[in-house]
């Protein structure tokens, strides 16, 4: 498994359902790749096509196999609501370098709910190999010494 850094670029959405039935919702994304979790801004009173043109960077380690979108509609006073989430494979941009801005189906219940575009880069780790052979010191030998 590639070792490295991964930047995500999350860039808008559209066609979200709207979960606030007043008024437009104020929607935001909580970005997961194994333990990792950011969050995005909310774009206030957006609804349903957000735009963020943010970028995340992960650190990737053994067994980072996809990243985790979950979008969310903040709300003052109660709980947010969870809009839909998205589930990206990293194998694709391991082995490409770089994904240009994709389109990626926001599900909720298993029912398509909209769409996300997020771009992906990744840089691998270099890793360089160890010369564990020690160099030859070169003592000399026994230095007499001249008292005169």
């Amino acid at each position: 498994m590639p070792v490295g850094t991964l930047e995500v670029l999350l860039i808008s959405a559209k066609g979200l359902e709207n979960t606030d039935y007043l008024c437009n919702m104020d929607p935001y994304v909580v970005l997961t790749c194994r333990s990792q979790e950011q969050k995005s801004s909310i774009a206030s009173g957006k609804g349903s096509n957000p735009e963020w043109n943010e970028t995340f960077i992960f650190s990737i380690s053994e067994g980072a196999k996809e990243l985790n979108l979950k979008i969310m509609d903040s709300d003052t006073g109660t709980q947010d609501d969870l809009v839909g989430r998205v589930r990206i494979p990293l194998d694709p941009v391991y082995h490409e370098g770089s994904l240009p801005a994709t389109v990626y189906n926001v599900v909720k219940d298993e029912q398509y709910c909209g769409e996300i575009k997020v771009g992906l880069n990744f840089a691998p780790e270099e890793r360089t190999a160890r010369n564990f052979q020690m160099e030859e010191e070169d003592y000399g030998g026994w230095k007499q010494s001249s008292y005169m």
